[in-house]
């Protein structure tokens, strides 16, 4: 299988240029290695060669040395590195030499520096529809950001395919792989994920029944404003199964620095009205192909509890939405008030200027969107803050087209960077 160029590779061709080490995070099997191996001259794997740790004991300066740039491979197997590394940047004062790859948050003792020069980091997600070419990319994030799109129309997608594609996900190694085989490697990975993984996170051990429990419980909630009692009270009644506040806290720490939990945070306008923003965060995995997995879902199962895929179709665009907002130095938020008032995506950009997402899987609920949008602008204070650049219903199965009151309708399947 050819490689397949990944949306992240400009930012980190500039990052190179910029500092002397860079760092690509992001959850396990999402391609960070193979990208990055691309633009390196020599490899270190850290968790592989069996000599590593032996050479950390006696002259860990001896595995900084080699071809530049040079890649070291899932280099929180030994934290130390790190420090080896900045102090390797600092003294020979050039740029592009190292570039680090992790599938976990290194521990809080170790400081990442992101200064000029030093260290600069990338996140990386799976794949989007975009890149594994699902998508025309014919609606440019950019453009709807500067509220500057040209006409288009583009026809619709199937209900089935879309299924289709969350269960099977945007993982590097599942391209071109039949449905029956990516639903039980995703499975094989939710195992790993309980039994191994969250117990090498800072090495402490943690019950693989328990952890389970609490994916079935984030899985059943994803995208939604679930708050920690919640899920408490989910794993109690649904799972059969107790976890205390700080195991609960614990194990949504690890999840999130493994990279599987993503807190989509809210946003924070100024509006006209006296309603009180809520603050808390939505909450996904870091691809909806898990929820699938964890659940034992299917393609049938899905096709009969819409609702349910209704979820998991929001949570996939904001995947999108997450890595077309990278490439244009923007963030994803949601919007939530105490009247009731909810906008799926607000992304807006470093300099303020942002754009308006509801997400509907199917075309039922797009004049709802429409208008669910269209009061959501009349309440900003644009006294305070400028007004959205555009206002944009993303949908599975409906067509792409923007309608007569100026409010884009973007199928997944036009929506890029």
């Amino acid at each position: 299988m050819s490689y397949i160029e990944r949306l992240v590779e400009d930012d980190l061709i500039a990052k190179m240029a910029a500092s002397g080490a860079v760092l690509i995070k992001g959850p396990k099997s999402c391609g960070k290695t193979e990208t990055a191996t691309r633009y390196a001259k020599s490899v270190l794997r850290m968790d592989r060669d069996p000599q590593v740790s032996v050479i950390m004991a006696t002259n860990p300066q001896l595995l900084l040395e080699g071809a530049i740039p040079r890649l070291i491979d899932e280099w929180q197997e030994q934290p130390e590195i790190w420090n080896y590394v900045r102090h390797e940047v600092d003294n020979r004062k050039s740029k592009g030499m190292f570039i680090l790859t992790g599938s976990s948050n290194p521990p809080e003792n170790v400081k990442l520096h992101s200064g000029a020069g030093r260290f600069t980091v990338i996140q990386m997600d799976t794949m989007t529809w975009q890149e594994l070419g699902y998508s025309s990319g014919t609606v440019k994030l950019s453009d709807l950001l500067n509220g500057k799109l040209n006409d288009y129309y583009e026809p619709a997608i199937s209900l089935e395919f879309i299924i289709e594609r969350i269960c099977i996900g945007g993982w590097p190694t599942l391209i071109n792989e039949e449905l029956k085989n990516a639903l039980n490697m995703n499975r094989g990975y939710i195992d790993l994920l309980c039994e191994v993984d969250m117990s090498q996170v800072y090495g402490i051990k943690r019950n693989p029944h328990k952890v389970r429990s609490l994916l079935r419980s984030l899985s059943r909630n994803t995208a939604t404003l679930v708050d920690n009692k919640t899920l408490e009270k989910d794993v109690k009644i649904n799972e059969n199964n107790e976890l205390s506040r700080n195991t609960l806290s614990d194990y949504l720490g690890a999840l999130s620095n493994l990279m599987i939990l993503y807190d989509q945070p809210a946003f924070n306008p100024h509006i006209r009205s006296s309603a009180s923003l809520r603050k808390s965060p939505k909450r996904h995995l870091c691809d909806p192909s898990l929820a699938v997995a964890v659940l034992g879902l299917d393609k049938e199962a899905l096709i009969k509890d819409i609702k349910y895929t209704g979820f998991l179709f929001e949570s996939l665009a904001i995947h999108e939405l997450n890595v077309y907002a990278k490439t244009n130095d923007a963030t994803v938020y949601h919007y939530n008030d105490s009247y009731g008032y909810e906008v799926d995506a607000i992304v807006q950009k470093r300099n303020g200027d942002y754009a308006a997402f509801e997400i509907k899987l199917g075309v039922g609920f797009i004049e709802e969107a429409a208008e669910n949008l269209k009061k959501f602008a009349a309440n900003i204070d644009t006294e305070k803050m400028q007004a959205p650049k555009s206002l944009n219903i993303i949908t599975g199965t409906g067509m792409s087209y923007r309608r007569p009151d100026g409010i884009n309708v973007i199928s997944l399947a036009s929506l890029g960077k």
